[in-house]
């Protein structure tokens, strides 16, 4: 049965809980049951967490938050103290590391109650399976 779907979803909220790492419909229960393996329902209130399908886009955000400082942290060095090469390997290599660490789960998180609170994948109530998807993508699509 489909959930009412006249409730509105705050996205800055949603956004927040899953930066937290907890559910984006109740905020109580836990997002992950892993590292980063998304439960397939929340402990707390059932929700089904299942639908979504961040793929790719976490770590291209990681990515591009962690370059931006690391490579502004190394410039900055650069033009203050100019120090050796292996000076910035010392520092800038674990930086990265934990700062990809710390931030993957997060954005990952973000992007989970993004989708939950637009609704997207499922999340609204109701599954369209990607093959009826294509189906009716193609039907509607006007003949050349």
């Amino acid at each position: 049965m489909p959930a009412d779907t006249s409730e509105i979803r705050s996205v800055p909220d949603a956004m927040w809980r899953g930066w937290k790492q907890s559910c984006p419909a109740c905020g109580k229960g836990g997002l992950y049951r892993k590292y980063l393996k998304v439960a397939e329902t929340c402990p707390h209130c059932g929700e089904g967490l299942h639908h979504h399908r961040a793929d790719d886009a976490p770590p291209y955000f990681v990515m591009l938050i962690t370059g931006h400082v690391i490579v502004g942290g190394i410039l900055v060095a650069e033009r203050l103290w100019a120090p050796e090469t292996w000076v910035h390997l010392a520092v800038a290599l674990p930086v990265l590391l934990v700062m990809s660490l710390w931030l993957l789960p997060r954005v990952k998180g973000a992007l989970v109650g993004l989708q939950w609170a637009l609704r997207m994948h499922g999340f609204g109530g109701h599954d369209i399976d990607e093959a009826d998807a294509v189906e009716r993508h193609t039907t509607t699509q006007p003949k050349p």
